[in-house]
């Protein structure tokens, strides 16, 4: 018998004359349910006849208290207008004292997932399983019959399952209030007072009480309505001087509303071309569209429409924000100096960008620049997240601090940052321990867990917390994988296997003894392999030199050489020369080699600060080496500087650190800086300005790859996008072939970004089959106005990607370029111009000149 079980009566009843009925009384003790056990036996000797000559059986009696139901009532209008307040009253129906919450929410919003009323009474005093093992004596019975069966019965039941409602369509702004908890007293009622937002559709109103083992709960369904409502609708974004025609639907819901008069109120964002003020007319209940032409200013951020419609004492608005964005990339312009003691330096420069994407940024430092602002930021605004670019947007800003004078506001933005690369990390961790290289694989990614293992290691080492059990279910992961580690046959290289295997794998040593969890095991195996890497020897020594065996780590390296030939991978470890020698300074800072690591460190700095493309995990790691190296150095580091831009107040400036950055505060397009070294050493400075232009980049390219483009109909028929009809559906072809130059092509990419006034279809989200197939991809990110895919390509093959769109709102929209690349390798890409497209009423719509 199992812990809180109790038998509350055994008895014996003589059943030869017939039906016996039993009658027990119930008490509260037996809620919510008691089982009732019966055995029938027939005498032992009455083998002869076709009786059975043992019943058993069990059955639940379900036992209610009612004592322990709350019965919460909700008094209110059974309409609720928009911009009022509604006044809501709860109370107990048999004026028990009641605690309770209340919640006021969006029907559309809980129509999405079926979302009920919580039932907590059903949920405490749901039937309660069998809590005795119930052993059989069919063997005790059966003797005469010789036979030996032994029974154990399982007794249980069956639950209900509902179908989800099928979901409802919501145009509007959802309203979501959830208040409390609150106590009436016994015969008591409390008022709540709630703001109604300028808001329509249905709300549910939702009461759920708890006391004392009493539970209950309440609900009602609400309209929010008014005489007059309006709704307008315009895309998910825009793009600078795009236009676009603003759909305003006004209802007149009752006989008295008949003349309406519309007005279009906006920021500096957008305008109304021609009139913002028009004029409608009902005879009767019943709907009218109005539309608005608007055109977008040359600047980014956030517009603001605000639509208000009046008729007599009835009064109704609707207001939208949306992001005004550029899809086109942004250009920069260096300028570069040294400044000897008392030397000044004074580069004048322009902003080439549209209004809200301008900036300048210096950088001052007593070691040669780094070009770290330039390289942060393509990390961090680099559009893919796979688990190596997540990573590696966040892992050089743990070691910031260590070389930057960093203020309140970016230490706040890089702990949030990190925070939130922790927290995305979780959708990668599969249920063995490892990451996968997109989020929701289930095969795990053996450079991709190590990478993210070695930050998350990182990370809690400078304070952050991780998430509950990750780091303990990646240490069982990477133990797991390092003990049953072979190492590949051939040549050690580095193009191929044997040079991803082992330095994999030493890699994976070195994050286990980072995480205090070595296999030494592993690591005594892989040290006396003979066909070890360089790389593979560097962070292996470094493994050794974390667990205190400075003597092998020294042997590991000795009169090794630092130089890596160039390569790079285009999977795998994502790799290339400077990469890893970004890891091999790592070690040499463990290892406190500092004549060495000077020497590489120097020569890695000439590289960042370098027009020359880096892939993000080359990046990342070139600068976290490089912060640590820094931060690191005993030498003296103190910088003594002014500085002032367009002859304004001077700032001035003395840090021990290495670098200094800081944005500039620029008004106007033309501008002139100027610093003036006022310490005792010798100061590199570098200014960034950027900006991104209204047209981006309208040539077509073609290196190792091929692309072609094509928009077809439904029914396969080739059109024109540059000017389409409202309400067409359509299908974006795009098709990528590898002629073979460059071997098969792996972590492959596909940006399309669409025209505002276009919707993607989202066929992931039919029930049924979608007939339009593209061939096979390992993931793809669908987002508002934009589609990633990710795949690779066999050499001499072709790949074909279909998205369907529609063309949803009337207007003209830019196009923006189309292209494929290799992400760890720019001289594997494609791209096709970028164009002007418009979405017109069947047999054309005149836009405004």
């Amino acid at each position: 018998m199992e812990s809180g079980t109790k038998v509350i009566e055994k008895f014996l009843i003589d059943t030869e004359k017939g039906e016996t009925n039993y009658e027990f009384k119930t008490s509260p003790e037996m809620a919510p349910n008691v089982y009732v056990h019966v055995t029938l036996l027939q005498p032992h000797n009455a083998t002869e006849n076709d009786m059975p000559i043992r019943l058993y059986g069990v059955a639940p009696i379900i036992v209610e208290d009612p004592n322990s139901h709350f019965n919460p009532i909700i008094k209110m209008k059974d309409v609720l207008r928009p911009e009022t307040t509604a006044n809501i009253t709860v109370s107990e129906k048999d004026g028990k004292d009641m605690t309770y919450t209340l919640a006021i929410v969006d029907d559309g919003l809980l129509d999405l997932t079926g979302f009920k009323t919580p039932r907590p009474w059903d949920h405490f005093y749901a039937r309660e399983a069998l809590g005795v093992k119930s052993w059989d004596m069919y063997d005790d019975v059966m003797g005469a019959f010789g036979t030996e069966m032994n029974k154990l019965l399982a007794i249980g039941g069956d639950g209900s399952a509902e179908t989800k409602k099928p979901t409802k369509a919501n145009r509007f702004e959802p309203m979501v209030r959830f208040i409390g908890p609150f106590h009436v007293k016994a015969g008591g009622q409390i008022t709540h007072n709630i703001d109604v937002p300028n808001y329509v559709g249905s709300v549910r109103v939702m009461v759920v009480a708890g006391q004392n083992g009493k539970y209950g709960n309440s609900e009602k369904t609400v309209p929010v309505r008014s005489p007059l409502m309006v709704l307008g609708t315009l895309p998910r974004v825009l793009g600078p001087t795009e236009r676009v025609f603003l759909p305003v639907n006004v209802f007149a819901m009752e006989k008295h509303v008949k003349n309406v008069t519309l007005t279009i109120e906006t920021n500096d964002k957008v305008k109304i071309l021609g009139s913002n003020t028009k004029s409608i007319s009902f005879a009767k209940p019943g709907d009218e569209v109005v539309n608005f032409e608007m055109e977008v200013s040359k600047s980014i951020g956030v517009a603001k429409v605000k639509i208000v419609a009046t008729s007599g004492d009835e009064k109704a608005k609707h207001e939208i924000e949306l992001d005004v964005r550029t899809p086109n990339p942004a250009v920069s312009d260096i300028y570069e100096g040294v400044m000897d003691p008392g030397e000044s330096w004074s580069p004048q420069f322009a902003f080439k960008g549209i209004k809200g994407t301008n900036s300048a940024t210096i950088e001052v430092s007593s070691f040669p620049p780094l070009n770290l602002d330039q390289r942060l930021k393509y990390l961090i605004r680099y559009p893919h997240g796979c688990i190596e670019q997540t990573t590696s947007s966040v892992f050089p800003q743990l070691a910031l601090d260590k070389v930057m004078d960093l203020n309140n506001d970016y230490k706040i933005q890089i702990n949030q940052n990190i925070k939130a690369g922790i927290e995305r990390l979780k959708l990668f961790q599969t249920s063995g321990g490892g990451f996968a290289y997109w989020p929701g694989q289930t095969n795990d990614n053996e450079w991709g867990s190590n990478y993210g293992g070695h930050f998350i290691l990182e990370a809690e080492l400078k304070g952050f917390t991780l998430p509950h059990n990750m780091k303990k279910r990646w240490v069982k992961y990477q133990s797991k994988m390092a003990r049953n580690y072979r190492s590949s046959d051939g040549v050690s290289n580095f193009h191929g296997a044997a040079h991803y295997n082992d330095l994999t794998q030493a890699y994976r040593l070195y994050t286990l003894a980072l995480a205090k969890s070595p296999e030494i095991g592993a690591m005594n195996r892989l040290r006396e392999s003979n066909k070890l890497s360089l790389t593979a020897k560097w962070r292996l020594a470094a493994a050794y030199q974390l667990i205190g065996q400075t003597e092998a780590a020294e042997k590991l390296v000795y009169n090794l050489t630092s130089d890596v030939p160039d390569y790079k991978e285009l999977s795998y470890t994502y790799g290339s020369d400077l990469r890893d020698e970004a890891m091999i300074l790592e070690t040499m800072i463990l290892m406190k080699s500092r004549s060495k690591s000077g020497a590489l460190a120097k020569k890695l700095a000439e590289e960042m600060n370098s027009n020359q493309w880096m892939s993000t995990q080359t990046t990342a790691y070139c600068l976290l080496s490089m912060s640590k190296y820094l931060g690191s150095s005993s030498s003296d580091k103190t910088m003594r500087f002014t500085y002032n831009v367009n002859g304004g107040s001077s700032i001035s400036k003395s840090t021990q650190v290495a670098m200094y950055k800081s944005a500039l505060n620029v008004k106007g397009t033309e501008s002139g800086l100027n610093i003036k070294n006022t310490g005792k050493g010798m100061l590199y400075a570098k200014l960034l300005v950027e900006g991104t232009p209204v047209i981006g980049d309208q040539s077509s390219s073609s290196s190792n790859l091929s692309i072609k483009v094509g928009y077809f109909d439904m029914n396969g028929r080739t059109i024109d996008p540059r000017r389409i009809v409202q309400g067409t559906d359509f299908i974006a072809e795009v098709k990528i072939s590898n002629p073979g130059t460059r071997g098969s092509l792996k972590e492959m990419t596909l940006n399309e970004i669409f025209p505002s006034g276009w919707e993607i279809h989202n066929t992931r989200m039919d029930e049924f089959t979608s007939a339009v197939t593209s061939s096979n991809f390992d993931y793809q990110d669908i987002r508002d106005d934009r589609v990633y895919t990710y795949f690779g390509v066999a050499k001499g093959t072709s790949k074909v990607f279909k998205v369907q769109l529609n063309a949803t709102y009337l207007g003209k929209f830019y196009l923006p370029t189309i292209e494929s690349e290799a992400m760890y390798d720019n001289t594997v890409n494609a791209r096709t111009p970028g164009f002007w497209v418009e979405v017109v009423k069947d047999g054309g719509v005149a836009m405004s000149k």
